[in-house]
């Protein structure tokens, strides 16, 4: 091709594709011959080239079917089918978390999964399903229709929509949730010599997720924790328009303390084999986590709408299309004479025929034609089976072995206040749940900083109550792990602010699971988050943080906020219910400031210590708690914080002022109960909403929007929030934070 003519040659696909085929003309001729390889059996390479044609048939029936509004997603794996050897020598049962260009790998997984039942080749099942995931259509097996994704329950590969390295956190937890499983007598989904599997290209090394999964790995194998991973570093030495530097990737990890460092070059299938093959065998005999840096090119641009001609010299294009894995193995091939160049083509042109017409008919198939139909993964609630979860305790000798005597039940005690009842809430679901583990910085020994988790380590050892890293992204990939192995994670994180560090681990990864596997996999959790303000200006923002705007915007996230130490093991119960039955991915924001607090009116009253809930006891998804349900002159509508100080506005207001007042404490932050936030409103002749938060984000504009959207009056609606500002250190808090004050006034505007 004459650097004019490629110049003027948009369609890099057609490029690459015809090139293959003149290739092919030119081996048949003799002009080429090269050294088969010995380390791979005949039969092996023959199935990973048809593999390898497959993606690239795949690819290519993308760009040409995109053009006729058939297929909505048109990144490929082209370059990289030398990622079909992974899946030829990792196992069916590995746990896979994949990089998007992984067509090779999949095509190979689906051979070890062949059935006869449909009278299908696995490649021909492979092209089917991925060809309805390319049509969105509702039966596409991996997502139902909701995104382009590689994933299968029956193949292990849970889906992936990232498209950089968030995904590598949660395989580190499945690493280390297969480990310890062998050693807690937990019952894993998967073998207990399986590895987990991911895979990422060279510029995601260099995300701040991947490098905290890398980091994760050596200090977990600093201290001679097995952790089986493979991480397979696809390096085709571009990100999208920019150059990864020559030797980058390898200088990087080559010597990285605690992870094996291996190469392949995944251009060529027979050199690569036994590397590959060594470097599984290693990850799986020795548990340790193994960086697998395989080489690899990209063709035919980033995506279809990506024409590399506007930023690559046409010599880097040619020298990358040149590298091009099919010919390689094509050449391999022939020089075993186990295929002639002729019939590579019919194969070649067959495979064509087949994604093509696969296309078409996956066009032909029913996409998802509704809101609810779309939705029905993304947040399961099994009501009744939620509720009789949620009611039920541990047995009665287990209980007793735990707390030491029926009198020492917490029931049995006098009321407390949140942080020791939160304690005795998780001893009870320890106790229900032997797959529940508990883990954060400083929860194990410490007993957290506040010390809410002190006495979990002593009582279930190190093995279900342990000390993480100071990472969150970290905290909450492990969680993710535990969750898809079958455990039960409630991880702590130490403050509010800490979650905005690692928020994608929940809103693009935890949350998205269900909803893109249509539910196939889940990965239940309580995150428990010390959270809010009002702590006397101790600590400065990171320690007094009023944001919960990032959890709000999640979808299907599950978001508690207890106001006293009943309402918060009744939740505790309905969450770990939920991500029990349901998979639900649940927080559970614990007010600092009202850990310690006994009293409510005046020192010493007692009054905001309350009974443990009693067996069969528990709060349903969304309900809130009403006071004084019988005024009806002004309705205070808040949570967490803001309920005591609603209760000491109420009993003031009532006074000086004969102004009675119902209030609404909402307990659950998503979902909350519209309807009972309707009906409490118009009982009441004002309404005022008390958000510690900020103006904008928080729970003031969606209790707005939900009362005007029913109707309901806005000029007798007042709010008070916080100002749109940090929480500064000291006195300079109380500036900032929605006082009692403030709220009395607002109260005294509602009822003029």
């Amino acid at each position: 091709m004459s650097q004019s003519s490629g110049a003027r040659q948009i369609n890099r696909a057609e490029v690459v594709d015809q090139a293959f085929l003149d290739r092919l003309s030119n081996l048949s001729s003799g002009r080429i011959g090269l050294s088969s390889g010995n380390a791979m059996p005949d039969a092996d390479l023959l199935e990973l080239f048809d593999s390898q044609m497959v993606s690239r048939q795949l690819d290519l029936m993308a760009r040409v079917k995109r053009l006729e509004n058939k297929v909505f997603y048109t990144i490929g794996s082209s370059g990289h089918e030398g990622n079909a050897l992974i899946g030829r020598l990792t196992r069916g049962t590995d746990p896979a978390f994949l990089h998007y260009r992984s067509g090779g790998f999949m095509a190979e997984r689906y051979r070890k999964f062949e059935s006869e039942s449909d009278g299908l080749s696995s490649s021909q099942r492979f092209i089917h399903d991925t060809c309805l995931s390319f049509a969105a259509a509702a039966a596409d097996p991996a997502s139902g229709g909701r995104h382009k994704v590689w994933g299968s329950r029956a193949l292990w590969v849970l889906p992936q929509t990232s498209t950089i390295a968030s995904h590598l956190p949660k395989a580190v937890g499945t690493a280390l949730a297969i480990a310890r499983g062998q050693h807690n007598q937990h019952e894993l989904p998967v073998p207990t010599d399986s590895i987990a599997v991911c895979s990422f290209g060279d510029a995601s090394l260099n995300h701040a997720t991947a490098q905290a999964a890398l980091n994760t790995c050596a200090w977990t194998r600093h201290q001679n924790l097995p952790l089986p991973i493979l991480m397979v570093c696809e390096d085709n030495g571009v990100g999208i328009s920019m150059t990864t530097p020559t030797g980058w990737v390898s200088q990087s990890m080559r010597s990285r303390h605690g992870i094996d460092y291996r190469f392949a070059d995944g251009l060529d299938l027979t050199e690569a084999y036994a590397a590959v093959n060594s470097a599984v065998e290693h990850c799986r005999q020795r548990q340790r986590p193994v960086f697998l840096h395989l080489r690899t090119t990209r063709l035919m641009g980033h995506a279809g709408t990506d024409f590399e001609v506007d930023y690559r010299p046409l010599d880097q294009l040619e020298a990358a299309e040149a590298q091009d894995p099919l010919l390689r193995s094509a050449e391999r091939v022939i020089a075993r004479g186990l295929m002639t160049p002729e019939k590579i083509r019919v194969r070649y042109e067959q495979l064509r025929t087949i994604c093509l017409a696969e296309a078409d008919q996956a066009d032909r198939q029913i996409r998802l034609t509704s809101r609810a139909e779309v939705m029905q993964p993304l947040a399961p609630y099994s009501r009744l089976a939620v509720q009789t979860e949620a009611n039920a305790l541990a047995s009665a000798d287990l209980r007793l072995e735990n707390f030491g005597s029926a009198q020492a039940l917490p029931e049995n005690q006098p009321p407390r206040h949140l942080a020791i009842q939160i304690n005795r809430g998780l001893q009870d679901l320890m106790l229900k749940y032997p797959q529940a583990l508990v883990f954060g910085e400083d929860v194990a020994r410490k007993g957290g900083v506040y010390t809410v988790t002190r006495g979990l380590w002593d009582k279930f050892g190190q093995r279900r109550v342990f000390n993480t890293l100071l990472d969150e992204t970290t905290i909450l990939g492990l969680a993710q792990g535990f969750g898809a192995m079958g455990y039960l994670p409630i991880p702590e994180i130490q403050y509010l602010a800490y979650f905005h560090n690692a928020a994608d681990q929940i809103r693009g990864e935890a949350c998205s699971l269900q909803f893109f596997s249509n539910g196939q996999f889940r990965n239940p959790m309580v995150m428990r988050i010390a959270s809010l303000g009002y702590q006397r200006g101790f600590g400065g923002h990171f320690h007094n943080d009023n944001s919960i705007a990032a959890l709000r915007d999640i979808p299907g996230l599950v978001i508690a906020c207890p106001s006293r130490g009943d309402d918060a093991v009744n939740m505790l119960r309905t969450l770990t219910a939920l991500a029990h039955v349901d998979g639900r991915v649940c927080a559970f924001l614990e007010p600092i400031a009202l850990y310690m607090r006994k009293d409510l009116h005046a020192a010493d009253d007692g009054q905001w210590c309350f009974p443990y809930p009693a067996e069969g006891e528990s709060i349903e998804l969304g309900s809130p708690r009403i006071y004084a349900e019988q005024n009806n002159d002004l309705l205070i509508v808040s949570f967490g914080n803001g309920i005591p100080m609603a209760l000491r506005a109420a009993r003031l207001l009532q006074a000086d002022y004969e102004i009675d007042v119902r209030v609404l404490d909402l307990r659950w932050i998503k979902p909350f109960d519209r309807d009972a936030l309707l009906r409490n409103a118009r009982d009441c002749n004002g309404v005022v909403v008390f958000d510690e938060g900020r103006p904008e984000g928080g729970m003031a504009e969606a209790v707005v929007t939900t009362l005007a959207d029913g109707g309901y009056a806005s000029e007798a609606i007042q709010t008070v929030t916080a100002a749109d500002c940090y929480i500064p250190l000291a006195d300079a808090a109380n500036l900032i934070l929605a006082s009692d004050d403030d709220l009395i006034q607002a109260c005294l505007r509602a009822a003029s």
